[in-house]
């Protein structure tokens, strides 16, 4: 089965004319959620890189079992507050992200994984932050990409990959 297949489509939610892509379907699905996992491991498995980042926290559930499948280490990219230690933070949109400071050293290559790519907001944001540290992205990894908010033109000088399309 088609791991499309597996994800619910709510129509008018959270808004009127928006259709949601409800990923808690196809994490249920235990095939379906190592499917998913293995393919968006299998779509970095030519990039050299040291790092996972992922931002919480939908982030999280694919980001961590992908460092662990390749042997990587894992960086939580949090909300504003959320993290202890000192911090580098980036604004986007209404939002504050942060890492810590320490997490990342210069001259290392990172990969972004998040499981939905839309105006790529997000993804820029920790981009701009991971080139602050001295550091460099060299590839993003997504579940879903929704093809049509063209997200990847905000990332173009990064590789970016998706498992699934919505056009």
């Amino acid at each position: 089965m088609d791991l499309k297949d597996k994800i619910r489509s709510i129509e008018d939610y959270p808004q009127k004319g928006v259709i949601f892509r409800d990923i808690t379907t196809l994490l249920k699905d235990a095939e379906g959620l190592k499917d998913a996992v293995d393919a968006i491991t299998a779509s970095l498995a030519d990039v050299s890189f040291d790092l996972v980042l992922s931002p919480e926290s939908r982030g999280f559930i694919f980001g961590m079992p992908v460092a662990y499948n390749m042997g990587k280490g894992f960086v939580p990219v949090r909300k504003a507050g959320k993290l202890p230690a000192e911090t580098i933070s980036k604004e986007y949109g209404t939002a504050t992200i942060e890492i810590h400071k320490d997490a990342i050293k210069p001259g290392q290559k990172v990969v972004i994984v998040d499981d939905l790519m839309a105006t790529g907001g997000t993804a820029k944001a920790i981009m701009e932050m991971v080139e602050e540290m001295g550091a460099e992205v060299v590839a993003s990894a997504f579940l879903i990409e929704l093809d049509f908010l063209n997200g990847r033109k905000t990332l173009p000088d990064c590789r970016v990959e998706a498992v699934i399309h919505y056009e």
